[in-house]
């Protein structure tokens, strides 16, 4: 028997479907059920390779690790990842299709790939006993609605309840949730059961009025105020929830303290969250507003758009900070597009990445990168081949994945950083990364690296030493999958006491 569904739709973007069809998803996992994630449109720079090398949106990957099963790319069919101010590449079912811009997408291409859609929300109802859908923006996008492949003609075709989220924090909600029932067509209201209000702040007592107002207003139940949380660790879907990331320095002797830079096409800011568990450490985002200052290491990006962010780094004098400060011996690391940047030259000759064919890199790794349009996408193994101060000496196996197009070739006396041992479960013997002489600058195209628990302190270890602290090797490590696991169960308990999870279930037919 197919499985049964459930959808969750928002107001507006960020209003926090993501967050809670994980909790959903943990729910459901809990109470004995086999679970899935579904979202069949998903726009994000912040994406995963699965262990078959399929690109996927990190919001559905963070759900299934909330259901304790492995990602798959039928879990996020189209992942449209954002090129520029209008264009994106499309990424179906994990592979690279094209760069489309908005209007040619939703004209030409969207419509054509509703079989994809319903194809793979099929095949997971017959693995599954719940599947819970998250919807994308707003349901009441008049504008798309002849389009759309992610909301509503979702809803209809799983047969799914939808529950209406509402993000309080941003005031407006009581107005958001009927303007949206408004707005849509009569059937597609019948299908909203339920309404969540969601990141409350205060005294939910005080809030009861309003709940009546809108129950009697719409004629549909509010299931539930969830409270505003901040110190939960999980995963953040895009970079728009980078706004509560800490951007201030913290001036403490007894912490190191990291400064990852923030493009505006930053892809992949999840690789650094290990590091904001880590008691010795104060990690902190740098942008155009914020002065780089005197940290102990910094970290340069992934980015969707390698040269338009080095552009960025250049016309605001952080790229010239950058490189004074690698001159002074303070740790530089580049991740993928990072890595890409720290070389001498970057060129795109096919134009693949944007209309710029050639840019000087910040010259502090002495290599060059051509981008093409082949993309790599693979999860790997690797040990580090670097021998400088700063890898040398860690003599464990890390794992991680690629998404990168290019290819970075080293110039002499540059040495490769790590060797990638096995590659989409292959066993092979490939150089990855550069480091520098001396070993502080050094990058890889590997992400996901910092989540090796005994890497991330070595690391920060060595930054301690250099700093005169007294590291912490005899300490336990904080690992982050247990953290992350740990929050997936804080969160579910949150929900569970917020929620009328009975009626959930009786709107599931459980």
């Amino acid at each position: 028997m197919p499985a049964k569904t459930i959808m969750v739709q928002g107001t507006a973007s960020h209003a926090g479907k993501s967050i809670l069809t994980a909790a959903l998803c943990r729910i459901f996992f809990q109470d004995g059920y086999r679970v899935a994630p579904f979202k069949s449109q998903n726009m994000a720079l912040n994406s995963f390779v699965t262990a078959d090398g399929g690109e996927m949106g990190r919001a559905q990957v963070v759900q299934a690790e909330a259901a304790c099963i492995p990602p798959t790319v039928e879990m996020n069919p189209i992942l449209l990842k954002p090129t520029g101010e209008s264009a994106s590449q499309v990424v179906l079912l994990g592979r690279p299709l094209d760069n489309y811009t908005a209007q040619s997408y939703h004209n030409e291409l969207a419509g054509k790939l509703w079989d994809v859609v319903t194809e793979t929300l099929d095949s997971l109802r017959q693995k599954f006993d719940i599947v819970v859908i998250e919807g994308a923006g707003s349901p009441a996008e008049v504008n798309l609605q002849d389009t759309e492949i992610v909301n509503m003609r979702v809803a209809r075709e799983a047969g799914a309840p939808v529950l209406l989220v509402a993000d309080i924090d941003r005031g407006g909600a009581l107005a958001s949730v009927v303007g949206t029932l408004e707005l849509l067509e009569p059937d597609d209201r019948k299908r909203v059961k339920g309404i969540i209000i969601n990141k409350f702040r205060g005294d939910v007592r005080l809030f009861q009025p309003a709940v009546e107002f809108l129950e009697s207003k719409t004629g549909v139940p509010v299931l539930g105020v969830v409270p505003h949380f901040h110190d939960l660790y999980i995963m953040d879907e895009d970079s728009v929830s980078m706004e509560r990331k800490n951007y201030q320095a913290s001036g403490a002797s007894n912490k190191v303290e990291i400064a990852v830079l923030r493009t505006p096409r930053i892809s992949n800011f999840t690789d650094f969250d290990p590091f904001e568990s880590e008691p010795d450490v104060h990690m902190r985002y740098v942008g155009r507003d914020n002065p780089l200052g005197e940290p102990d290491m910094v970290i340069i990006p992934g980015s969707k758009n390698t040269i338009a962010d080095l552009m960025y780094l250049k016309q605001t004098g952080l790229a010239g900070e950058i490189v004074r400060l690698a001159r002074q011996g303070v740790p530089v690391v580049g991740i993928c597009g990072g890595f890409q940047m720290l070389g001498t030259e970057l060129l795109d000759p096919d134009r693949t990445e944007s209309a710029i064919e050639h840019m000087s890199g910040l010259g502090l790794l002495d290599m060059k990168t051509i981008f093409a349009r082949d993309k790599v996408t693979s999860q790997v193994r690797a040990r580090v081949a670097g021998a400088g101060d700063f890898l040398g000496g860690y003599n464990g196996e890390l794992a991680g994945y690629e998404i990168h197009m290019g290819r970075t070739d080293l110039g002499p006396g540059t040495n490769n950083a790590f060797l990638i041992s096995t590659r989409s479960g292959k066993e092979v013997n490939l150089p990855d990364g550069a480091e520098a002489a001396g070993g502080t600058v050094w990058g890889t195209y590997i992400h996901g690296v910092f989540d090796e628990d005994n890497f991330r302190r070595h690391i920060i270890n060595f930054l301690k030493r250099r700093k005169g602290i007294d590291d912490m090797a005899h300490e336990p490590v904080v690992s982050a999958v247990e953290r992350r696991q740990q929050g997936y169960d804080q969160l579910a308990d949150l929900v569970r006491t917020s929620l009328d999870i009975k009626m959930v279930y009786n709107l599931l037919g459980l």
